[in-house]
């Protein structure tokens, strides 16, 4: 298997199969215990999508890990969380003998059917950021995350029974409550890197507005952004909305009426030419976003200043 060419696990079933574990006890849910797992498959670094979502723990996890553009190390406790169909590409020396520690938890998504959680699952939007911003814990958080996969994994090997997955269903809904709750503190604990990001926003935003670019490409959109800060558009406006309130949208539209009161005061062009200058394509859309933010129309606004 070439990096080029990812693998597509159906099953959970068949990813123990592939990791060299027994069979699962249940072919919908499933806990594994990293240190079952001594040995990736094959020589070459390998991609995995699975049609299943995996949330683990990890830890001292010998190998480079990535989601998207970034590689992780594992010297602490960090959660990943990955939906169905994302990819994931794992790299170690060949005949290495891993020596990690954690957990695993795998659920396919016909366990959920026909359960509120089926939905409301898409609503976590960590399981996007799972691409580029894993979680990182505290002992204390640990330790309440590690409590709830042990309920699971002695619910499911206990005797299924008719209440067997609403009592899991219940479980998982509160470990995902507890991960949204720990994402939120790192956005607040990680002030000095967010800030960093902001920092960098700033530059992007400053180079796009250089040079006739908006004239030229237009209005920037979200993932122009995120992906220009190697963050997934889900996060992105999640660490914008935390750090400045703001959502991406908003935050640009601050930043065109910024450089249209420059235009507008300094230079002589017409209201029209700005608007062209500031990528918007109808003059029309310009004034009325400058009429809603300022309460001036772009022409009063130039007036005051006579």
């Amino acid at each position: 298997m070439t990096s080029t060419q990812p693998q597509l696990i159906k099953t959970i079933t068949a990813y123990h199969k592939l990791m060299r574990l027994a069979k699962p006890e249940h072919p919908l849910i499933s806990v594994i215990n990293f240190e079952d797992i001594k040995h990736l498959p094959g020589a070459e670094p390998i991609n995995l999508v699975n049609e299943f979502y995996s949330i683990g723990l990890k830890r001292n996890f010998d190998a480079k890990m990535k989601y998207g553009q970034h590689e992780y190390d594992f010297d602490e406790g960090m959660m990943t969380f990955m939906a169905p169909g994302q990819v994931l590409r794992i790299e170690i020396e060949k005949d290495k003998e891993l020596n990690h520690s954690g957990w695993l938890l795998l659920v396919h998504p016909d366990f959920l059917w026909n359960t509120p959680l089926a939905s409301t699952i898409k609503k976590y939007e960590y399981f996007s950021y799972s691409v580029n911003e894993a979680l990182h814990l505290s002992e204390k958080e640990e330790t309440s995350i590690k409590n709830i996969i042990v309920s699971i994994e002695q619910e499911y090997h206990s005797n299924i029974d008719q209440f067997s997955q609403n009592l899991i269903i219940a479980q998982l809904e509160v470990l995902l409550t507890y991960a949204e709750r720990f994402y939120n503190r790192q956005f607040i604990t990680r002030k000095v890197v967010n800030h960093q990001i902001l920092n960098r926003l700033e530059e992007i935003l400053s180079d796009y507005f250089k040079d006739d670019y908006l004239s030229k490409n237009g209005l920037p959109t979200v993932t122009f952004f995120a992906d220009s800060l190697n963050l997934s558009p889900t996060y992105f406006s999640g660490l914008l909305k935390s750090l400045i309130g703001q959502s991406p949208q908003q935050y640009l539209h601050q930043k065109l009426i910024e450089k249209a009161k420059e235009e507008l005061s300094t230079t002589s062009l017409s209201v029209s030419e700005i608007a062209y200058k500031l990528g918007f394509e109808h003059p029309q859309s310009f004034s009325k976003l400058f009429k809603t933010k300022t309460n001036l129309s772009p022409m009063e606004f130039r007036r005051s200043f006579n």
